[in-house]
């Protein structure tokens, strides 16, 4: 029992009769403990009482009262920052930076007892510690992923890593990584020194380490320390850090990831002198990347939107819906054994249907390849892969599906097809099944006369690979019922997946952004633009795939096929139609030189063995043009404006109703560049904000077309002076 108890704002203090001190973390306003205003104020208290009463402690504690032992950084705070808080974020760091260090050197054993997940500045507060035990409870990781949000450990997170695993290790396997690590993976590189399995073994352990180590302190504040591997002068490093550079030139294609060359040079330089001075270093690159254009956009996607967006954002009760137990997959090629293999690893029992048995045995092979792989890295145990193929039954018989509360099609992309499944299949399936479709293209409203039953139909839109690819994009249709969609965004959820929410169109919100981007590809091929350097503008852009390999890679029949359905479309309603940008090259690359893509060997790309060996030099034969005027940068940002563009046209137009979906959609299912933040969220961090994205297009329609004209909609924003946001 505690021989004293005081609070000081978001830690509470209690002092035993032996003088060991535990500090719990605990935000009385807050779910979680963040490194907000009011835990640096008390952190900086504790430290000055921790120092005023030393010679009565006799070691410390730090633990906290919440499932997540710290959450890291207020991102509300580092979203705000602007330049002219240079100053203020500055030194901000260095406080936190200070308290921490103050605590370090107390000259009292100061243990972390992190019983909860423990990430960015979390995992600074335990780094600060000499001695580090970790609760091995469910979903528990630790590390210092602030890379991946555009930013770097500001509080003695880059400093402490390096010396204590050494310039290489560090960098590889914590810092330019970003990777939330499981606690005894962290044991084996050196940043966990103990893992423990309940609270009672937590507390009884931090306390015997006080006990047992009263001399306790950092291995950099020890006589003769030396960084392991050496600094950066050292012969052995000298050979390996010119790597490091290489290597994110190479990861980030040049596109302005400005996070990792800041943490690499925080890293290198801060080897070279004292512990202090590499961490006014650390913070001077850390408000660099706080106070800059691309953290921001990072911060609002990958931690604001990507919530919103996991959370449903109020469109939708996902929580207040029966759970699906039988899934029907209708369809046992790559896609729909992909959705299988998901909807199995989930728990989910499924009734994979083909053609014939062959097939649908086929379909369920993929599940049991992708396990041997999972099995042989030690993903996965033997029994849990039979468990999983167990619960896949492959079938031809459509009487199969009965009881099926849950149909997902995943036939080919030909709309007659689609509906014969469903006109087959929907007096089988469980009465109240959810209907859905796994079409890329085709409206849904359209496909949901065949169920008999359209308040239950909705898109399901997966992407490839199904296993890997971390979003489901559900289509509304005119006549889907809400607790349709609610059943859909659960389903979505219970596989691990986030769900964004759109209503039907054509292509709907990711298949129609992604063809602009194609199109406007095309378009600079046409227009005479080098291969090479559309390739690479691309690439220095931010896009994972280039577009020339990404057309290659879906086969250049798809595009034509969905042009021609577009305008079959088009000219049944009466309405105009315009050869999409660039489809003369398509025409020519199939019609006349016979490269219809990656599949037969020859498209864009040369290939051998499936393997690409170089863009088809019958591109610069045939298409480049020497005269051809247009400017390296404008490349990239007419494929970036493209999508945006499009992606503004669709809010406008209702087929997208959240800000969050299009930004979080954008960047799971179609690559869109990370930097950005989103289609949208590019769009309020140009510079001036969408009245000077705005400028920038109209520049582009003048040039280019009017395919680049803003829409009404981006008109007001830019008058108004009103980024992108959901209300």
């Amino acid at each position: 029992m505690p021989e004293s108890t005081h609070t000081h704002g978001t830690i509470r203090w209690d002092r035993d009769a032996d003088g060991v001190v535990t500090l719990t973390l605990d935000d009385p306003g807050r779910g979680a403990n963040t490194m907000n205003a009011a835990f640096i104020a008390s952190l900086t208290e504790v430290a000055d009482r921790l120092a005023a009463e030393a010679d009565t402690v006799r070691g410390v504690v730090i633990t906290s009262a919440k499932k997540t032992f710290f959450a890291g950084g207020d991102l509300n705070d580092l979203l705000a920052a602007r330049p002219e808080d240079a100053r203020r974020v500055f030194d901000t760091s260095m406080r936190v930076k200070h308290a921490l260090r103050r605590i370090e050197t107390l000259g009292r054993p100061v243990v972390a007892a992190v019983n909860g997940q423990a990430l960015g500045g979390g995992w600074e507060i335990a780094l600060a510690c000499h001695h580090r035990i970790v609760l091995d409870a469910p979903g528990c990781r630790v590390g210092l992923p602030e890379v991946t949000l555009g930013l770097l450990p500001g509080g003695g997170g880059v400093v402490r890593t390096v010396r204590l695993l050494g310039l290489a290790d560090a960098l590889q396997h914590v810092l330019l990584e970003g990777r939330r690590i499981r606690p005894r993976r962290a044991r084996e590189l050196g940043l966990v020194d103990e893992v423990v399995d309940t609270p009672e073994a937590l507390a009884e352990r931090a306390r015997a380490f006080i006990l047992a180590h009263p001399e306790a302190a950092q291995p950099w504040d020890r006589p003769g320390y030396r960084i392991p591997g050496g600094t950066p002068a050292d012969p052995r490093l000298a050979a390996v850090l010119p790597a490091f550079p290489a290597t994110l030139a190479k990861r980030t294609g040049g596109a302005p990831y400005p996070a990792p060359r800041n943490i690499l040079a925080a890293a290198v330089e801060g080897a070279q002198v004292d512990f202090e001075t590499a961490q006014t270093i650390e913070a001077r690159y850390f408000t660099e990347l706080v106070t800059g254009r691309i953290a921001k956009n990072m911060i609002q996607a990958f931690f604001f939107d990507m919530r919103a967006v996991n959370s449903g954002a109020g469109r939708a009760r996902a929580d207040e819906v029966p759970p699906a137990a039988r899934v029907a997959v209708v369809g046992a090629g790559l896609m729909g054994a992909g959705i299988a293999h998901v909807m199995a690893a989930a728990g989910l029992d499924v009734v994979l249907k083909d053609v014939t048995a062959q097939a649908a045995a086929r379909g369920k092979e993929h599940s049991a390849g992708l396990l041997a792989k999972a099995l042989e890295a030690g993903r996965v145990t033997e029994e849990a892969r039979d468990a999983h193929l167990a619960r896949i039954t492959p079938t031809a018989e459509t009487g199969d599906l009965a009881g099926c509360d849950v149909v997902i099609e995943a036939v080919f992309e030909d709309q007659a097809l689609k509906q014969k499944v469903f006109e087959e299949i929907r007096h089988v399936v469980a009465p109240g099944a959810l209907l859905c479709t796994n079409t890329s293209t085709l409206p849904v409203s359209r496909l949901a006369d065949s169920t008999g039953r359209p308040q239950d139909f909705a898109g399901l839109h997966f992407f490839w690979p199904a296993d890997r690819m971390p979003l489901v994009e559900i289509v509304r249709g005119e006549r889907t019922g809400q607790e349709a969609l609610d059943r859909a965004v659960a389903l979505v959820r219970r596989i691990g997946k986030s769900p964004i929410v759109v209503n039907d169109a054509r292509g709907f919100f990711t298949s129609h952004v992604i063809g602009r981007f194609l199109e406007e590809s095309l378009a600079m091929i046409e227009e005479g633009v080098d291969p090479v350097s559309l390739e690479r503008a691309a690439a220095r852009a931010g896009y994972p795939t280039p577009p020339l390999a990404l057309l290659d890679r879906m086969t250049l029949g798809l595009p034509r096929r969905i042009w021609n359905e577009a305008k079959a479309a088009a000219e049944a309603a009466g309405a105009p139609w315009r050869p999409a940008p660039g489809s003369a090259v398509i025409d020519r690359m199939i019609d006349e030189f016979d490269r219809p893509g990656r599949s037969a060997g020859a498209g864009f790309y040369d290939y051998e063995n499936d393997r690409r060996t170089g863009l088809w030099p019958g591109l610069r034969t045939h298409f480049a043009r020497a005269d051809a005027a247009v400017p390296f940068d404008d490349m990239g940002e007419r494929l970036l404006f493209a999508e945006s563009l499009a992606a503004v046209r669709l809010l406008q137009d209702g087929v997208l109703t959240s800000v969050a979906d299009a930004n979080v959609g954008s960047i799971l299912g179609i690559g869109f560049p990370g930097w950005t933040g989103g289609v949208l969220q590019y769009v309020n961090g140009y510079p001036g904000g969408p009245a000077g994205f705005a400028a920038r297009a109209d520049a582009l329609r003048e040039r280019y077309g009017d395919r680049f004209e803003p829409p009404a909609l981006l008109r007001e924003r830019a008058a108004a002076d009103r980024p992108f946001r959901d209300a």
